[in-house]
């Protein structure tokens, strides 16, 4: 791939990651950072939405045991996600499935990205209350352009970091996934299901700790598996 053609790849990627990391929790946390979300976008900024899709699912399953509450550090799914749905495109078409040793990075990817993504937060929290601190006078006293300052000023602060992180992680792994898709020997099914299944056992062990400490789970559970099982009945 020639410098024109990354670029133009590069450019939207680390945008859309900038985006869905302003979204966990600064602006406007419409859910477009969950990974089933961002992971398909990803994929189809570069014409593989299906593939960013299947990345996304995987990475969705993982993501349900992670409860963001607060301050406290978890992990950042909406830029890794986004990144995870784009190396996932390597070698995929925009109907295919994403080959296996592209989907196996991209689920890496995505999960040691959303760690050092949640540290990145943890930092950007320390870098907000730095700003803040010479102007505690002005907030106690109301002052509304320093509270928009503040505002405007950690919001634009948490798009860069987004973008930075999506912008590195993916020159990073493109090359390593287009490297391992060429060397990947073991049977694509067995491949496909062993991933399947380490994402499944993380997402059963999620929701059996939430049908014990949420009051209701266990019937929208299954009210949600009813509903979806016509969908996709229907759909059929």
């Amino acid at each position: 791939m020639d410098g024109l053609a990354l670029l133009v790849d590069l450019v939207p990627v680390a945008l859309l990651a900038g985006v869905a990391g302003l979204d966990v929790v600064s602006f406007p946390q419409a859910m477009i950072s969950r990974p089933i979300v961002a992971a398909t976008l990803g994929g189809a900024f570069l014409g593989a939405p299906e593939a960013g899709l299947v990345c996304g699912t995987a990475l969705e399953c993982l993501a349900l045991e992670a409860l963001p509450v607060g301050a406290s550090r978890y992990p950042e799914w909406g830029s890794a996600s986004v990144v995870a749905g784009a190396v996932a495109a390597v070698g995929a078409t925009d109907s295919s499935f994403p080959d296996v040793g592209a989907f196996a990075v991209a689920v890496l990817v995505g999960i040691l990205t959303a760690w050092g993504g949640g540290w990145t937060m943890v930092k950007h929290r320390q870098l907000i209350a730095r700003f803040a601190r010479p102007r505690l006078g002005q907030l106690a006293a109301g002052s509304r352009n320093t509270v928009v300052g503040l505002q405007v000023f950690g919001m634009t602060a948490d798009l860069m970091r987004g973008a930075i992180i999506g912008a590195v992680v993916y020159l990073l792994s493109r090359p390593v996934a287009a490297m391992v898709n060429t060397k990947w020997t073991v049977d694509e099914d067995l491949s496909r299901a062993i991933i399947v299944a380490c994402v499944a056992a993380v997402a059963a062990s999620a929701v059996w700790k939430d049908f014990h400490a949420i009051s209701g789970t266990r019937r929208l559970f299954v009210a949600s598996l009813a509903v979806g099982t016509l969908l996709v009945v229907a759909g059929g």
